[in-house]
């Protein structure tokens, strides 16, 4: 610890009374004395598009109705803004690309250039949320990509009726838009659907609530209710930034068209809905740094090209440990430590075991060599640059080699990381997201 300066305690002490004396003219003279601690400025809202048919279908017309009234409401205190529109030709002509999020509330693209512009949206990093009947179809080889790929569901196989609620298991409490449920909780109101594909059976589907058994028998029509089996309701596909919902269907007297029930009755499946939506915007992801990179905190690493984190493979910190690119998912696997080591240079330090950092395997000059975790024992291949970037993010340049940290052009999980020539592509570019 550094000594004082001499007399530096009578300093201090005179400091505070010209403090306090300043404080007392101010209050006689009516002025406003400025606040010691600024306040950050607040995060920009991030913009969500919410696209609807609303043509066909009381239920479904009453749930874009009851949409497109309570998000609005939700948007400020929530860190968002909501934009409604029935133009889907925005997924085709690039307007799809101002958002960061976009919803489908009872409809999916129709078009091959609705479908070609929602594919190219999510792969380039876009976010979405389907509610209830965009993820139906009867023809699912007709759009594979989308109902075999992304969602991972298929055709649709049966449903309950009438509408009624549920009481649903969440099965995975550490994702972002299901951590802050219980065990169990019960829904609104909705008809139910069930799919002809398996998604348990689908590595890239990570299932987040599914019905309860004590919810059997589901349904009111005793030939259509659900009285045994096991059916998703909630899930993510952990390629891209993405959640299902299996409700939007309201109850409805057909006759009279008047709404008998409201899907966003149920305030915690509104929790999931809200905290889904903040993940997918990355409300909750922390701000890049706004100076030099400190020492003291922890950053999550999220490639600009791809979307992806910088992640430990299975949050393992033995030597030879992959590095790999994974969804970000917020854990200690995907937090680093920025340790400086000389001339400019830093070691990546993991979380789970700060001695451990990323390391070009073997100390390897070549191109695409590929990345590791080992104890630091001050190697060139051990040590990176932080170059920043005009737009706040950060390329990191291996010491030994000269090449750029580098990541995949796609989303895929599990994909290993490595060093590449410097080329100023995305795929080299990070954004640091402070813990």
């Amino acid at each position: 610890m550094a000594e004082p300066p001499p007399n530096g305690c009578g300093q201090a002490t005179g400091a505070r009374k010209m403090l306090r004396l300043f404080v007392l003219l101010a209050a006689l003279l009516g002025l406003t004395v400025p606040s010691a601690q600024a306040t950050a400025p607040a995060a920009p809202p991030f913009k969500v598009l919410a696209l609807y048919n609303g043509t066909w279908d009381a239920a479904h017309i009453s749930f874009v109705h009851e949409a497109n009234d309570w998000f609005p409401k939700q948007a400020v205190a929530n860190g968002f803004t909501y934009t409604a529109s029935n133009d889907w030709s925005l997924l085709a002509n690039g307007g799809v690309d101002g958002y960061q999020v976009v919803l489908f509330l009872d409809d999916l693209p129709q078009t091959a250039a609705q479908r070609a512009g929602f594919e190219r949206y999510m792969r380039d990093g876009g976010a979405w949320m389907g509610f209830h009947v965009s993820a139906f179809t009867t023809d699912a080889s007709n759009w594979p990509w989308y109902h075999n790929r992304f969602l991972g569901s298929g055709n649709f196989k049966t449903n309950t009726w009438g509408p009624t609620a549920a009481v649903l298991r969440v099965e995975d409490r550490s994702h972002p838009a299901t951590g802050n449920l219980p065990a169990t909780f019960t829904s609104s109101v909705s008809e139910w659907y069930s799919w002809s594909n398996d998604l348990r059976r689908n590595p890239d589907i990570k299932i987040l609530a599914s019905v309860d058994p004590s919810s059997f028998p589901l349904g009111t029509d005793p030939d259509q209710s659900w009285y045994s089996g096991y059916y998703p309701i909630l899930w993510t596909n952990t390629k891209y930034r993405m959640l299902y919902a299996n409700f939007g269907h309201n109850a409805m007297n057909y006759d009279t068209s008047t709404t008998l029930s409201s899907t966003f009755a149920s305030p915690t499946q509104n929790r999931f809905v809200l905290d889904g939506l903040k993940w997918l915007g990355r409300a909750g992801d922390g701000n890049p740094p706004s100076g030099p990179i400190s020492e003291t905190a922890w950053y999550t690493m999220r490639n600009t090209g791809n979307g992806t984190c910088v992640d430990a493979r299975a949050a393992a910190t033995a030597n030879g440990t992959v590095v790999q690119q994974y969804a970000c998912n917020n854990t200690t696997a995907q937090q680093f430590e920025f340790r400086s080591t000389d001339g400019g240079y830093v070691r990546i330090a993991a979380r789970g075991n700060p001695q451990q950092v990323v390391d070009v395997t073997d100390g390897s000059l070549a191109e695409n060599a590929p990345l590791q975790l080992w104890s630091y024992a001050g190697g060139r291949n051990q040590q990176w640059q932080p170059v920043p970037e005009t737009s706040g993010r950060y390329h990191f340049l291996a010491r030994h080699s000269g090449k750029c940290l580098s990541a995949s052009g796609t989303p895929d999980n599990s994909i290993r990381l490595t060093q590449r020539g410097c080329d100023g592509s995305s795929t080299q570019s990070f954004q640091l997201i402070a813990r």
